[in-house]
């Protein structure tokens, strides 16, 4: 195998910028990942594996979002065929996927690069493995992520090693435990939102356009709104803004933005309940105000029956909901409600249903989904992630407590210093 000086391969590879070419990149991988899961699974799992990486001051070794990997280019799903693998940079820019951090110049240099290039200039010879179970028998199994990541650092910071890789076959490193718990998870909250993964946090291009032709269907204005393409990523945001990502994706006034699961849902739900599953650990900041929680000894009909509210709505309940949003947020002195924005995979029946009974309800101006976005065939695949830069953007968002996807929407909207009492689930 071809050898390479690990600074002048780094200034060949197209994209990534050393600002200094002295510095040698020391690389973590991943390879013990979730599979068969849904994209709000995988980011939130990308997002914790890249913040590990920079906590130990290494380059993140990005991966694509791959549902199955059988070696095949499509995936049954459904009884729908999808493509196996979707290439990262369809779905983030940034740091995550290679962009220098403008906002800490001791950042590694590059922040992130392919694994491709991973596997080029990291003969498996001069790899270093380490395991997770191994940092689990020094903390035990429920330990948090933040115990854990300092675990990581304390022990393998230091490593002289270039290449470190967690093998596949290790235990996962967040886990859905973890996830599951926002009190195992949130303690690694202020690392995470201070780092350049947050601050400088980028959809792609493919995603920012179909936002972009999409204006018109779920906010129209009369005034013109810069496209996203053409604002620079600052390293000193303007004042009222907390990052440079807070900034270039700052809420549209007016907005309210409705997560609402459907499909496979119905059975999650009850099984969830079944388990006695709490929200998702990003919905489950202490300064949001919605909670939920099984009163003691409740078996699995009732705590079904007092869940379903709060995981597989009604018609009636969503609308109900919107409307409530709508007055708190009058009596609380903000800009009116005035569009609404129903993320869903919802059937074409059921939506229509639901946007029927919302306009019924009066008082909008715009009712719409997402099976009103015009996407293009590449935008398609990807349409999850447009959903989730209009959550992020809403005014108010009332995500799916039990959706990682909804989760993220809450993180991001955290991070970019949207009142909590604006980030909120059913």
């Amino acid at each position: 195998m071809q050898s390479f000086d690990p600074p002048r391969a780094l200034c060949r590879v197209p994209f990534f910028h050393v600002v200094d070419p002295r510095r040698v990149a020391i690389l973590l991988t991943t390879t013990n990942l979730c599979t068969d899961c849904g994209w709000g699974n995988v980011f939130q799992e990308m997002i914790m594996n890249a913040l590990l990486a920079y906590r130990m001051n290494r380059t993140f070794v990005y991966y694509n979002y791959t549902w199955r990997d059988e070696g095949t280019q499509f995936s049954l799903f459904n009884d729908k065929w999808i493509p196996s693998t979707i290439p990262l940079t369809a779905l983030l820019a940034g740091p995550m996927t290679g962009a220098p951090s403008v906002t800490d110049v001791s950042a590694p240099r590059p922040f992130a690069v392919t694994e491709d290039y991973f596997h080029r200039v990291c003969p498996q010879s001069e790899r270093r493995m380490l395991r997770t179970e191994d940092v689990m028998a020094r903390l035990g199994t429920t330990a948090t992520a933040g115990n854990m990541i300092d675990k990581w650092v304390e022990v393998y910071g230091n490593a002289t090693e270039k290449c470190i890789e967690i093998p596949a076959d290790s235990y996962l490193t967040f886990d859905i435990f973890i996830f599951g718990d926002g009190s195992r998870l949130l303690d690694a909250w202020p690392s995470l939102v201070q780092s350049p993964i947050l601050r400088e946090f980028t959809w792609s291009p493919l995603i920012e356009i179909a936002f972009d032709q999409n204006r018109e269907v779920f906010a129209p204005t009369t005034v013109y709104v810069p496209p996203l393409g053409t604002i620079p990523m600052m390293a000193h945001p303007p004042p009222g803004f907390i990052s440079p990502s807070a900034a270039r994706y700052a809420p549209i006034p007016g907005l309210l933005a409705l997560h609402i699961r459907r499909g496979d849902f119905r059975e999650h739900c009850a099984n969830l309940a079944r388990w006695g599953s709490g929200f998702e650990a990003n919905n489950d900041f202490a300064e949001m105000p919605d909670k939920f929680g099984y009163p003691p000894d409740t078996d699995d009909d009732a705590r079904i029956a007092l869940q379903r509210p709060h995981c597989y709505p009604s018609v009636a309940e969503i609308v109900q909901r919107a409307v409530a949003e709508r007055a708190t947020q009058h009596a609380q002195g903000h800009a009116p409600l005035t569009d609404v924005y129903i993320m869903t995979n919802g059937a074409d029946e059921w939506i229509a249903e639901l946007k029927a009974a919302l306009r019924a309800s009066g008082g909008w101006r715009t009712v719409a989904s997402s099976r009103d976005l015009q996407v293009n065939w590449e935008q398609k695949f990807v349409k999850q992630a447009v959903d989730m830069l209009i959550g992020q953007r809403a005014q108010v968002f009332v995500g799916n407590g039990y959706s990682s996807l909804s989760g993220l929407v809450n993180m991001f909207r955290m991070a970019n210093g949207i009142p909590a009492s604006q980030n909120r689930v059913l």
